[in-house]
């Protein structure tokens, strides 16, 4: 069993912990003190050496952060590419299938209705080049990806690329993403899984799940900087994959019209890299895995039902969430106000929330589902007197 997580001490060691309520993690979450100083700390060094030598300085940790995370995932260090974002890993994987041939014209493309939209605009523009086509899986009442509906629409044949979201960023729900995969390959479908709202606030495990792909990004629960993410690829599958982007580290010029890729997943990393805030990632990870995923989950968790339950008990405010399993993320909405009015509402009283509009999320959002919801999204680090400040400002919104 995981140790309970000491919240004052990761409050203490959180400086926006004095300043904020953060709920925000889904977005981006606080970082820690230690993270801010290995930022800090190399772009001196990086100053003082210049920025080639204080890169060569650091080889080895920056090879540790790889490490890190393969830990994290469950998963080989060499499966693994440190990344810009998630989007950017999940684009390079998408076009270095297209490239290697793995999206024929006239192939169907498989989709779940959470999925966020710059993967699906990625698919779009993809499958406009390749002649692919794409289906939404339609969702339960509850909207979890239906695994029955998603067996039908395998059965038929012709599917290339199922496209799978572990947790939408618009809803609570957690979708079973290792049933889907493994329903999935047994039709031959490649699996490519977006982990950018589960990663850092439950346990990943890449070879439970069993797909080809799956990326995430550092900003969100696992506290990183911005402007990192990384791509898992798994090992058997990768040289599949011809990236695009190709430069001298993902790539050997070995002759007048030839190149090598690189090994593994190093074909998705390039030259130039913000070595600061990807070791600052690395100290993220590493705070993540010394907590535990599971303890950070049963902590997670637990806030945010605590907050589905209270903001659900108010008069006027609805509760959009769904799913048979939940996690960080509670999703709102307030009669007679709109979205942004909630979050402004919010942010003045010092309570830090955001809002998803129906642009982000055109599969699941609108019809019969509102339009908008207010997004709050609690971590380990919050406190339940910051959940009453938040519900403390709907109440005061809500329709007497």
């Amino acid at each position: 069993m995981s140790s309970p997580i000491d919240v004052a001490a990761e409050r203490a060691a959180t400086p926006g912990c004095a300043t904020v309520a953060h709920l925000n993690n889904a977005g981006a979450a606080l970082a820690t003190t230690a993270t801010l100083d290995t930022v800090i700390d190399h772009l001196r060094l990086e100053a003082e050496l210049g920025g080639y030598e204080a890169e060569a300085a650091v080889r080895d940790r920056m090879a540790g952060v790889r490490a890190s995370v393969a830990t994290l995932l469950g998963c080989d260090p060499d499966e693994v590419a440190v990344t810009g974002s998630d989007t950017e890993g999940w684009t390079k994987a998408l076009w270095g299938l297209l490239l290697g041939g793995g999206l024929p014209a006239g192939g169907r493309i498989l989709v779940d209705r959470i999925a966020y939209d710059s993967h699906y605009l990625g698919l779009v523009q993809a499958s406009s080049v390749a002649g692919t086509t794409i289906e939404a899986v339609p969702s339960t009442a509850d909207g979890t990806l239906d695994l029955d509906a998603l067996a039908a629409a395998l059965a038929p044949g012709g599917v290339v690329l199922a496209s799978l979201t572990h947790v939408g960023t618009h809803r609570g729900l957690v979708n079973p993403v290792a049933e889907a995969v493994r329903l999935c390959r047994t039709a031959g479908a490649v699996t490519f899984v977006d982990a950018c709202q589960s990663v850092g606030q439950l346990p990943v495990d890449v070879r439970t799940i069993g797909c080809d792909v799956l990326t995430a990004t550092g900003r969100k629960w696992l506290r990183g900087p911005r402007g990192t993410g990384f791509v898992y690829v798994r090992s058997g599958f990768v040289d599949r994959l011809l990236p695009i982007g190709l430069d001298g580290r993902s790539a050997t010029w070995d002759g007048d019209d030839h190149y090598r890729l690189a090994d593994g997943a190093q074909r998705f990393v390039v030259f130039e890299c913000p070595v600061a805030v990807r070791l600052g990632l690395g100290t993220a990870v590493d705070h993540a895995l010394l907590l535990g995923l599971d303890a950070v989950a049963e902590r997670v968790g637990s806030l945010a039902e605590e907050l589905r339950g209270a903001l659900g008990a108010l008069d006027g405010v609805a509760v959009h969430d769904g799913g048979r399993v939940r996690c960080g993320i509670v999703t709102f909405t307030v009669a007679g106000r709109t979205t942004t009015e909630v979050a402004d509402g919010a942010r003045a009283a010092g309570v830090n929330v955001s809002v998803s509009d129906r642009p982000a999320a055109r599969l699941d959002l609108g019809g019969a589902r509102p339009d908008g919801v207010v997004r709050a999204s609690p971590h380990y680090y919050n406190t339940v007197d910051e959940l009453g400040r938040l519900v403390e400002v709907v109440a005061g919104l809500a329709p007497r």
